[in-house]
């Protein structure tokens, strides 16, 4: 039976680049980036020349490029960081309701030690409104923190108009962006769209797993949450992981044209679309303006996890939300006023360089066949 996997916004296959990268590193140039000796130094300038393959892809300087172990450490890193750093200048942190939960769980860590934290609301697209933007963002805000694109929707975000806002508003506001679900998809440009702080994942874009990076504009200044180590200026101490972070940087390396592969994902999204809208009972909640890597689609009556065992049973690999809810309903979907029956029968598909669509055709007789035949809850 043919494996279809399209639960890429969890997690990616490994390009066969990275993982070669990966053991070469693990096997020959194997030794401490901080050692001094022959080993070590090799060491060093894989990690630096890793540095120097991100920074590129965002337009950014090296030294402006921090290692870590992945999303979520950079966008704690990020709000907590930064929260820390500004607090004598004003108390104001704005996010939104449907932020990945690494950012929504720091803010409301940050909350009890005293934050005001405005989580803004969405429409039913799942983007948030400029004008509730510029209501928001005030003299008092130290922090925004906005996601380029919906991990579970595709949505996208207004990032572009932020920077301006905080301006406006005459905030010392630095602007956090969690490009997790962005980067190797679309151009990100921190320097253009005036983004103080972006995050990004390595296992998002083929990637190993246990690696990420934190853009840091250069001035800009935040806190450690971690403390023993020269690495990473100190900001984040520890060995670090040479063998995933050049894994990651060769992942980079080899990313695609991403116009091309735009193009190419619009017309499997599209297709899909349409085979969705010809069955009884779906209720597409993605929009279709949204990132082309991802579709959001409930199978009205058929629960999510009864959907996802009758799929994997026929090789075909989807999600009910992010990977890091383990099944607890989507709070993305309720913020966008989605009722209970859309939100407890959701699926989320999502695409990679390696989908096809003979893949979309193949998950669509599927939701077809699981429509005429599973039982519905009432």
């Amino acid at each position: 039976m043919k494996e279809i996997y399209l639960d890429n916004s969890a997690t990616t296959q490994v390009c066969r680049e990275a993982a070669e990268k990966v053991v070469s590193i693990m096997t020959e140039t194997y030794g401490n980036p901080s050692s001094l000796h022959t080993k070590g130094y090799e060491a060093r300038m894989e990690l630096e020349a890793a540095r120097k393959t991100v920074a590129q892809v965002l337009s950014a300087l090296p030294e402006e490029i921090y290692f870590t172990s992945g999303g979520t450490e950079s966008n704690n890193t990020a709000l907590i960081g930064a929260a820390e750093a500004l607090k004598r200048r004003g108390n104001r942190i704005v996010t939104t309701a449907v932020e990945h939960s690494s950012v929504i769980e720091a803010a409301q860590q940050l909350q009890k030690r005293g934050f005001e934290v405005v989580f803004l609301p969405v429409e039913p697209n799942g983007s948030v409104s400029p004008e509730s933007l510029q209501q928001t963002i005030t003299k008092d805000t130290i922090l925004v923190s906005m996601m380029a694109v919906n991990n579970e929707t595709g949505a996208f975000q207004p990032i572009e108009a932020v920077s301006r806002l905080i301006a406006r508003a005459g905030a010392p506001a630095l602007f956090h962006v969690d490009a997790v679900q962005a980067f190797g998809k679309i151009p990100v440009k921190p320097k253009k769209i005036g983004a103080d702080l972006v995050s990004i994942s390595s296992h998002k874009i083929h990637g190993p797993k246990g690696a990420g990076a934190l853009y840091i504009r250069k001035g800009a200044r935040i806190l450690p949450l971690h403390y023993g180590g020269e690495q990473e200026k100190k900001l984040r101490p520890g060995t670090e992981a040479l063998p995933a972070l050049c894994g990651m940087a060769e992942a980079v390396r080899v990313l695609p044209d991403m116009q091309q592969e735009n193009a190419l994902m619009r017309g499997i999204h599209q297709h899909l679309r349409a085979r969705l809208a010809g069955i009884d009972n779906v209720h597409i909640n993605s929009g279709d303006d949204g990132l082309p890597y991802i579709i959001n689609f409930s199978v009205c009556g058929i629960r999510s996890e009864t959907m996802l065992h009758f799929l994997a049973e026929r090789g075909i690999y989807v999600s009910s939300g992010s990977a890091c809810s383990k099944g607890k309903k989507s709070y993305v979907l309720r913020a966008m006023g989605l009722s209970d029956s859309l939100i407890d029968s959701a699926v989320r598909v999502s695409f990679s360089r390696f989908s096809t669509k003979e893949d979309a055709d193949s998950l669509a007789d599927s939701i077809l066949l699981a429509n005429n035949t599973l039982a519905r809850t009432r």
